[in-house]
Protein backbone atom coordinates (compact mmCIF):
# COMPACT_ATOMS: atom_id res chain seq x y z
CA UNK A 1 0.00 0.00 0.00
CA UNK A 2 1.48 3.52 -0.90
CA UNK A 3 -1.58 5.76 0.24
CA UNK A 4 -0.24 9.09 1.59
CA UNK A 5 -0.97 8.60 5.16
CA UNK A 6 -1.06 4.98 5.41
CA UNK A 7 -0.99 3.54 8.84
CA UNK A 8 0.35 0.12 9.80
CA UNK A 9 -1.50 -2.33 11.51
CA UNK A 10 1.39 -3.82 14.11
CA UNK A 11 -1.15 -6.56 14.28
CA UNK A 12 -1.33 -7.45 10.91
CA UNK A 13 2.76 -7.92 10.74
CA UNK A 14 2.86 -4.48 8.74
CA UNK A 15 5.36 -1.56 9.47
CA UNK A 16 5.61 1.71 7.90
CA UNK A 17 8.57 3.34 6.43
CA UNK A 18 8.75 6.93 4.38
CA UNK A 19 10.75 6.15 1.58
CA UNK A 20 11.05 9.69 -0.49
CA UNK A 21 8.56 10.97 1.80
CA UNK A 22 5.73 8.81 0.60
CA UNK A 23 4.50 6.96 3.45
CA UNK A 24 4.70 3.22 2.55
CA UNK A 25 3.09 0.06 4.74
CA UNK A 26 5.18 -2.84 4.44
CA UNK A 27 3.91 -6.77 5.20
CA UNK A 28 5.77 -9.94 5.09
CA UNK A 29 3.25 -12.27 3.23
CA UNK A 30 4.08 -16.00 2.64
CA UNK A 31 4.78 -14.46 -1.63
CA UNK A 32 7.15 -11.97 0.15
CA UNK A 33 8.59 -14.38 2.73
CA UNK A 34 9.37 -16.76 -0.72
CA UNK A 35 10.77 -13.95 -2.79
CA UNK A 36 12.83 -12.49 0.51
CA UNK A 37 14.33 -16.90 0.81
CA UNK A 38 15.01 -16.55 -2.96
CA UNK A 39 16.92 -12.98 -2.48
CA UNK A 40 19.12 -14.24 0.07
CA UNK A 41 20.41 -16.72 -2.47
CA UNK A 42 22.62 -18.79 0.70
CA UNK A 43 21.05 -19.39 3.72
CA UNK A 44 17.53 -19.71 5.07
CA UNK A 45 14.69 -17.13 7.28
CA UNK A 46 15.57 -18.64 10.32
CA UNK A 47 20.01 -17.52 9.67
CA UNK A 48 18.54 -14.52 8.78
CA UNK A 49 16.12 -13.82 12.25
CA UNK A 50 19.82 -15.14 14.11
CA UNK A 51 21.42 -12.05 11.82
CA UNK A 52 19.21 -9.69 12.99
CA UNK A 53 19.25 -11.08 16.47
CA UNK A 54 22.97 -10.56 16.98
CA UNK A 55 23.55 -7.45 14.95
CA UNK A 56 25.40 -9.32 12.62
CA UNK A 57 23.31 -8.68 9.52
CA UNK A 58 24.07 -6.89 6.22
CA UNK A 59 22.96 -4.00 4.40
CA UNK A 60 21.99 -6.61 2.14
CA UNK A 61 19.63 -8.19 4.61
CA UNK A 62 18.29 -4.84 5.25
CA UNK A 63 17.42 -4.32 1.99
CA UNK A 64 16.42 -7.66 0.89
CA UNK A 65 13.47 -7.38 3.95
CA UNK A 66 13.01 -3.93 2.88
CA UNK A 67 12.02 -5.20 -0.85
CA UNK A 68 10.29 -7.63 0.39
CA UNK A 69 8.13 -5.84 2.85
CA UNK A 70 7.16 -3.11 0.18
CA UNK A 71 5.89 -6.17 -2.18
CA UNK A 72 3.40 -7.70 0.27
CA UNK A 73 2.36 -4.38 0.89
CA UNK A 74 1.42 -4.11 -3.09
CA UNK A 75 4.40 -2.34 -4.31
CA UNK A 76 5.55 -3.61 -7.84
CA UNK A 77 8.94 -2.15 -7.38
CA UNK A 78 12.55 -3.69 -7.48
CA UNK A 79 15.27 -3.21 -5.72
CA UNK A 80 16.94 -1.18 -8.07
CA UNK A 81 14.23 1.55 -7.74
CA UNK A 82 15.76 2.44 -4.37
CA UNK A 83 19.02 2.44 -4.83
CA UNK A 84 18.80 6.61 -5.11
CA UNK A 85 16.02 6.85 -2.73
CA UNK A 86 15.95 8.39 0.61
CA UNK A 87 14.33 6.17 3.59
CA UNK A 88 13.42 8.42 6.59
CA UNK A 89 15.98 7.69 9.25
CA UNK A 90 18.80 6.62 6.80
CA UNK A 91 20.74 3.68 6.96
CA UNK A 92 20.05 3.09 10.84
CA UNK A 93 15.54 3.70 9.95
CA UNK A 94 15.87 1.48 7.27
CA UNK A 95 17.57 -1.52 9.65
CA UNK A 96 14.97 -0.76 11.85
CA UNK A 97 11.96 -1.18 9.83
CA UNK A 98 13.78 -4.19 8.74
CA UNK A 99 13.92 -5.80 12.21
CA UNK A 100 10.58 -4.82 13.24
CA UNK A 101 9.10 -6.21 10.31
CA UNK A 102 10.67 -9.59 10.51
CA UNK A 103 10.02 -9.21 14.38
CA UNK A 104 6.35 -8.76 13.55
CA UNK A 105 6.63 -11.89 10.59
CA UNK A 106 7.06 -14.21 13.37
CA UNK A 107 5.69 -13.02 16.24
CA UNK A 108 2.98 -15.38 17.64
CA UNK A 109 -1.02 -13.88 17.63
CA UNK A 110 -1.66 -12.26 20.62
CA UNK A 111 2.24 -11.14 21.63
CA UNK A 112 2.59 -8.03 22.38
CA UNK A 113 3.38 -5.37 19.17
Amino acid sequence: MTVAGAVANPYAGEVALVIDGERHVLKLTLGALAELEAALETGTLVELVERFESSAFSSRDVLALIVAGLRGGGWRGQATDLVSARIEGGALGAARAAAELLARAFMAPGAGA
